[in-house]
């Protein structure tokens, strides 16, 4: 299923091919590709080089640990994700490491991390699917998580699977134009809302 972005200006085909499918085949993403995806969020940038990130993973191999980290999704993300050979959660330092001061920019940059993770398995045909969908404190209990940490998102990892197999419901989500607000409605310039003349055609 081709679901190539339909752009209004010329974007890296890898960014216009990136799609969040809820539809995984049960093949499994070898280990060598999920090192380089998981390398690939290893050098994204970030604040004062924080690398605030860190991922709890795993894969469908490991039945027990697999449940574990899909019973922190919430109930609605884990009707389609249990098909996706790997699940992680994304979680985040909330404070510098050098002065222990609030990291404002923690989820900011564990965001680089994830798009660096999901450009990376793009380019290797595999897909990536993020979800805030989670249950943080369900997290914190069952991994130990401690204070000034926390858990931020969920990430099925894999390859695309059969849309047409999915609930009606799932299927229609997944079949689904994808679409995107114009420039003109967020890059402002002079005074909010205002389009800024770079955008401007």
């Amino acid at each position: 299923m081709d679901k190539t972005a339909s752009t209004d200006h010329p974007i890296h085909e890898l960014l216009a091919q990136r799609w969040s499918p809820c539809a995984f085949d049960s093949r499994p993403v070898s280990r060598e590709d999920l090192r380089c995806l998981f390398e690939a969020a290893r050098w994204a940038a970030s604040s004062y080089n924080e690398q605030p990130w860190h991922y709890i993973v795993a894969t469908r191999e490991e039945p027990a640990e697999f449940a574990r980290v899909l019973s922190c999704l919430v109930e609605p993300n884990q009707e389609w994700a249990g098909t996706a050979p790997m699940l992680a959660l994304g979680v985040a330092s909330l404070n510098f490491k050098r002065n222990g001061k609030p990291n404002k920019a923690a989820v900011h940059d564990m965001g680089l991390a994830a798009a660096s993770l999901t450009f990376e398995a793009t380019a290797r045909g595999i897909m990536v699917h993020q979800m805030i969908g989670i249950v943080p404190d369900k997290a914190r209990e069952r991994y130990a998580i401690p204070a000034g940490f926390e858990a931020i998102t969920g990430i099925a990892i894999g390859y695309l699977g059969n849309s047409n197999q999915l609930p009606a419901h799932l299927r229609d989500r997944d079949l689904a134009a994808r679409t995107r607000r114009p420039l003109r409605e967020f890059v402002f310039g002079g005074t909010w809302g205002n389009p800024a003349p770079v955008v401007q055609s």
